[in-house]
């Protein structure tokens, strides 16, 4: 079973739409996957049509005693399930402190879904804090979709500190570049300079119109508009992340 974060400390940056896509892919090529929506916005359950909320509360979920499986749905798509967001989830940190579990809270209780799935997906909120910490730890790789801007590069600098800082092996983060326009010299230069880190997929998902479109259709790229180039470079971005 592999554990993937999408995450970045700035929002905006095509994090649920990469959640989504990437967590699709792998339930086409026959993997059982799950998206958990930690995100209190809710718009991995959104994308996902979720029309009913699971029973129980993000502390319940956080509670070692509790069935993670009890919170699953199932979604349209055969061989991928979703945990919907929960309000309480804007309350995470407080209540990871107060289980006083520490940085391994969410590593122990995914740990209880091996062998039910192959690929689980984090859609992640983003900053930097106590929860992201146990995500961080949790995932086996913490994948942080990168629009090539400055203010990018800048973030992109401090997440690898806090990574440092932590003592988190820097090996699991794997970036890529969305919303990418190669008529933009800014976004050449930018991701020519990111590149040069090694951290860096060669795939890359460019600004595409099709995307937006996810939430008029509800669905990932792939169900709508099965055959554009937007859903091409979301399998070719999942076949290199796999292979890694």
């Amino acid at each position: 079973m592999k554990i993937y974060a999408l995450y970045n400390l700035k929002g905006g940056v095509g994090k649920t739409a990469s959640a989504v896509n990437l967590a699709y892919c792998s339930a086409e090529g026959g993997k059982r996957s799950l998206i958990w929506d930690i995100d209190p916005q809710g718009s991995a359950s959104f994308y996902c049509k979720v029309k009913e909320k699971h029973k129980g509360s993000i502390r319940e979920i956080l509670n070692e005693d509790r069935d993670l499986m009890n919170f699953i749905m199932a979604t349209d798509y055969d061989g991928l399930d979703i945990i919907p967001a929960d309000q309480s989830a804007k309350s995470m940190n407080v209540l990871i402190d107060e289980l006083n579990s520490g940085k391994k809270t969410l590593k122990v209780l995914l740990k209880t879904l091996k062998g039910q799935y192959d690929n689980i997906f984090l859609d992640c909120p983003p900053g930097l804090s106590s929860l992201s910490q146990n995500i961080f730890f949790a995932a086996d790789y913490v994948l942080m979709p990168v629009i090539p801007t400055t203010l990018s590069v800048r973030t992109y600098n401090m997440v690898k500190e806090y990574f440092e800082e932590k003592d988190i092996e820097l090996a699991k983060m794997k970036c890529f570049f969305t919303m990418a326009d190669l008529r933009k010299n800014l976004h050449k230069d930018v991701m020519e300079e990111l590149y040069s880190d090694k951290r860096f997929l060669d795939n890359y998902i460019p600004y595409l119109s099709e995307i937006e479109k996810m939430g008029i259709y509800q669905a990932p790229v792939g169900v709508f508009a099965k055959n554009s180039y937007a859903a091409q470079c979301y399998r070719d971005l999942w076949g290199e992340i796999k292979s890694v």
